[in-house]
């Protein structure tokens, strides 16, 4: 399993385009296209005709992918964007390090299963 840079579940800010400086959570990572879907960040709005699943229809207001390349981690001390770096730390595991602070950013996942135990 490689190491990657964003992982969903991870606090992130928006960089550039119309929701800039916006903070969301991570829901989806599309890796093949190389882009990210982020709570809260980039709605556009559909119209839905009713059908069975959805009796009602109107117009709906849902997140849309986007690249990447358009949002940085938050670092974790100072709640501002960084860029990351993987180091290996004592045990021979990769962990994700900010740039700017020097902090190790916690794998959501890892702590959403230490919170379930």
């Amino acid at each position: 399993m490689s190491l990657q840079r964003l992982q969903k579940g991870d606090e992130v800010i928006v960089i550039t385009g119309k929701d800039k400086g916006k903070k969301g959570k991570v829901m989806r990572l599309f890796k093949e296209t190389d882009r990210v879907l982020v709570e809260g960040v980039n709605l556009v709005k559909r119209h839905m005709k009713p059908n069975p699943r959805m009796q009602q229809g109107g117009i709906l207001e849902r997140e849309q992918p986007f690249a990447a390349s358009n949002v940085m981690l938050v670092d974790p001390k100072t709640g501002k964007g960084t860029r990351v770096r993987v180091k290996t730390d004592d045990k021979g595991v990769k962990v994700r390090v900010a740039v700017k602070s020097g902090e190790e950013i916690p794998s959501p996942r890892k702590a959403s299963a230490a919170a379930a135990s």
